[in-house]
């Protein structure tokens, strides 16, 4: 009988997930994998949050016969010019990027008191296990679209 070589735990078997690598690998960590509407719950919740910053007044949910949903608010709009250390379109980071978002901003009156959705991580980890993600931002009369496949950028 075959004696099994037990397998090799060192310092090379240490993997550094980046972007929304951990979220598409393991996505049990982040959300609620038996309830795939925990996802949209995300959404709901920073249009909430605007509204409850005073920021907005309305919340429009849309499921469509597609089975996609449309979540639509008229709070301030995501900030989509580039981000002073990122270098990168706001919006786009907000989407990409676990822990990018305005509610971590505390210390310095940022732009939420309160906050509710998911661990901290927001509405990336919607985007990472969405089959298409689709943001239109509205803010001072301009207006920004992208769009997202399993959270990369298409």
């Amino acid at each position: 009988m075959a004696t099994q070589t037990p397998p090799v735990y060192s310092e090379g078997s240490i993997r550094v997930l980046k972007g929304l690598e951990p979220v598409k690998q393991r996505p049990g960590m982040y959300t609620r994998t038996d309830n795939p509407l925990h996802i949209i719950q995300e959404v709901l919740d920073n249009a909430a949050d605007e509204a409850l910053a005073g920021h907005g007044k309305k919340i429009k949910v849309t499921l469509h016969a597609d089975s996609s949903v449309s979540v639509e608010d008229d709070g301030r709009g995501i900030p989509f010019g580039l981000h002073p250390e990122e270098k990168a379109p706001v919006v786009e980071l907000v989407f990409t990027r676990l822990h990018a978002g305005g509610k971590f901003d505390k210390g310095k009156g940022g732009a939420y008191s309160f906050s509710g959705g998911l661990h901290g991580v927001g509405v990336s980890v919607t985007n990472a296990l969405s089959t298409r993600l689709e943001v239109t931002s509205y803010r001072e009369g301009q207006v920004a679209k992208l769009a997202f496949s399993a959270g990369d950028v298409i």
